[in-house]
């Protein structure tokens, strides 16, 4: 009866070895990125704080930089993002649970290339925001 089963499972674990190979293959050319670890920022109206917005980022660099260099600079990265937060919340004006993804990569980007130049990077990607708690949208 094993053997039977044995004989059966070999095709499946055939087609397995094929698929994690392609897998690999394709895991190559995901790119470079450093991903900043998870950063609370404010959601603030007229000097009013109304929520907190967690927010998972990655800084896409360029096929020319570093990766491994650039990954060393993740805390800067981060510090950069909180400051810039904090200085003007990246609030959305119709929705105070969500990030202005706009203002908050237009941001990153001018903030990341001052710290490690433009060239290296390529994009930055709002990942995931988690709002803190619900809060009613603002009234027109």
């Amino acid at each position: 009866m094993r053997r039977r089963d044995l004989l059966a499972a070999a095709p499946m674990l055939a087609v397995a070895g094929v698929a994690e190979a392609e897998g690999d293959k394709k895991s190559d050319k995901v790119g470079q990125y450093v991903d900043i670890s998870p950063v609370a920022l404010p959601i603030g109206v007229n000097g009013r704080l109304l929520n907190y917005v967690f927010a998972t980022v990655r800084v896409n660099l360029s096929t020319r930089a570093d990766a491994n260099k650039m990954r060393e600079k993740e805390p800067y990265f981060r510090d950069a993002l909180v400051r810039a937060g904090h200085r003007t919340p990246f609030t959305l004006a119709t929705d105070y649970n969500r990030l202005d993804q706009a203002k908050l990569k237009a941001s990153l980007m001018r903030e990341a290339a001052a710290l490690v130049g433009a060239e290296n990077l390529a994009s930055v990607t709002l990942v995931l925001e988690t709002p803190r708690r619900r809060v009613s949208n603002p009234t027109r």
